[in-house]
């Protein structure tokens, strides 16, 4: 009997399906979610960063994404209300508190109104308090989207609803899809990267950069402000930079020797993980070396190189799309601005709006003067906003409310200006209502994709980042 027939009679019944189920069951099925429409993204296994092109020419080629985690107070900060000012101190009308709910407020709180003081700035008259100033540089850069709103009102659900467009774990984050789409120009660096900054990390954790069902080649990569960027990055003393190749090397046809064996398509992840990790080894360094930008720039920002924060992340952000990175996303906490011990509206308030306010108006004003930010779209916001009441609490304070909040983008084909409105007191949106999954679906079409086409067949769905809602916000696209 020849080695091939001894080799032939080794397969078992269990062998032969599962080699069917990555092989001819594997290229039947494609040829039919081709046929049928399911086939969204063409990804080259072995390569799945490879640049893709969109559904039409995009206007945005890549995302930043200033998550301000903790809910910052519109009322506060961008939604001046003299009303509310006036009424401050009494209850809330019946008609407006009616069948709403509420994370933590007992019925017994008064309406709140903003002891800041407001103008109005720029040619579209956006009002802003005195705790952004360096907002007033860049109003007329701006999209100000005044009217959002979203379902969930408590933490770590509504991160997760803003950031995958569901509330529960598991689904992948907005990041993943649109590496998913696109693939990423980043040659030695992950395509979705995060960055975080402030006391604590956002609740909700990792679940908010994950890629849920999608390969997990396409999930957010963090980025550590101190130390090596990445733990077990660098080298082990006395290993060479060739050594290491071959070690590298011979890992990778171990791999690709199981690959054939089963199939296993997070073989690929590994191996393509495993490459960046080494690419990373020098470009990682490069990036968080700062010794490079002028000392105008480093002051444009408020940024100490040396020094983790926010300031050092948003000029990271900048260099990481240099470099090719499809998505960078940023969390800064804490905005949950309750009342109490490092969470009231006074001086903590003050803090993390001096935290986040330098910084933030500095990324657009550096991306538009080296003429990125035609095409990249800058984000900002938090997960909701917060209420029109005060919490009853040791000190000044508001919970978090759902039914209307501001965020704002610039760049990457938006158009500059305000939209939407709230009502005299702040509870809802009077007109211009956006709602996450719009503003999900409107990032998307940004971004050259058609939200309704961009799928991934998971558990016999066409699974998308808007399920099956959303809307494009025509009226904030130029």
């Amino acid at each position: 009997m020849s080695p091939e027939d001894t080799k032939l009679l080794e397969i078992t019944r269990r062998h032969f399906f599962e080699k069917c189920a990555v092989g001819v069951g594997a290229i039947a099925l494609n040829q039919l979610l081709a046929a049928d429409g399911h086939a969204a993204v063409k990804i080259n296994p072995a390569f799945p960063m490879e640049p893709r092109a969109p559904h039409y020419a995009p206007k945005a080629k890549r995302v930043i994404y200033l998550f301000m985690a903790g809910g910052p107070s519109q009322l506060d900060l961008f939604d001046h209300k003299p009303e509310l000012a006036k009424l401050s101190g009494q209850k809330p009308p019946a008609s407006l508190m009616s069948g709403k709910r509420f994370a933590f407020l007992k019925g017994n709180e008064t309406l709140l109104g903003s002891p800041r003081k407001f103008g109005t700035y720029g040619k579209c008259g956006m009002t802003l308090s005195e705790l952004l100033p360096n907002h007033q540089k860049i109003v007329d850069d701006v999209c100000w989207i005044r009217g959002m709103t979203t379902d969930v009102f408590n933490h770590g659900p509504a991160k997760l609803f803003m950031n995958t467009g569901f509330q529960a774990p598991g689904r992948p984050s907005m990041g993943s899809w649109v590496t998913y789409g696109l693939g990423s120009a980043a040659k030695d660096l992950p395509g979705f990267v995060v960055l975080q900054s402030g006391p604590r990390g956002p609740r909700a954790g990792a679940q908010l950069w994950s890629s849920g069902f999608l390969p997990t080649s396409f999930q957010g990569v963090p980025l550590r402000g101190k130390g090596d960027p990445i733990l077990n990055l660098r080298s082990p003393e006395g290993m060479t930079r060739e050594r290491e190749r071959k070690f590298y090397d011979a890992v990778a046809g171990l791999n690709k020797a199981r690959l054939e064996t089963t199939g296993d398509p997070e073989i690929l992840t590994r191996l393509n993980s495993y490459e960046t990790a080494y690419q990373m080894q020098t470009s990682a360094p490069d990036l968080m070396d700062l010794s490079g930008e002028s000392a105008e720039t480093l002051e444009l920002y408020g940024c100490d190189p040396a020094a983790p924060s926010y300031a050092r992340n948003c000029l990271l952000a900048r260099r990481l799309i240099e470099r090719g990175v499809r998505f960078v996303q940023l969390y800064h906490t804490n905005w949950d601005s309750h009342g109490g011990n490092g969470e009231n509206l006074n001086n903590d308030f003050e803090a993390v709006c001096r935290d986040v306010d330098r910084a933030s108006a500095a990324l657009v004003q550096d991306l538009k003067q080296r003429g990125l930010l035609e095409d990249t779209l800058v984000i900002w916001g938090g997960e909701f906003g917060r209420t029109p009441m005060g919490e009853v609490r040791a000190t000044l304070g508001r919970d978090h409310h759902v039914d209307a909040f501001t965020m704002w983008m610039a760049g990457g084909g938006t158009k500059p200006g305000i939209y939407g409105e709230t009502d005299e007191l702040g509870f809802g949106v009077v007109n211009g209502k956006v709602h996450v999954h719009d503003l999900h679906a409107t990032i998307m079409h940004l971004l050259g994709f058609d939200h309704e086409r961009l799928n991934f067949r998971f558990q016999g769905l066409d699974m998308r980042l808007t399920g099956v809602f959303g809307k494009l916000v025509k009226d904030i696209i130029a």
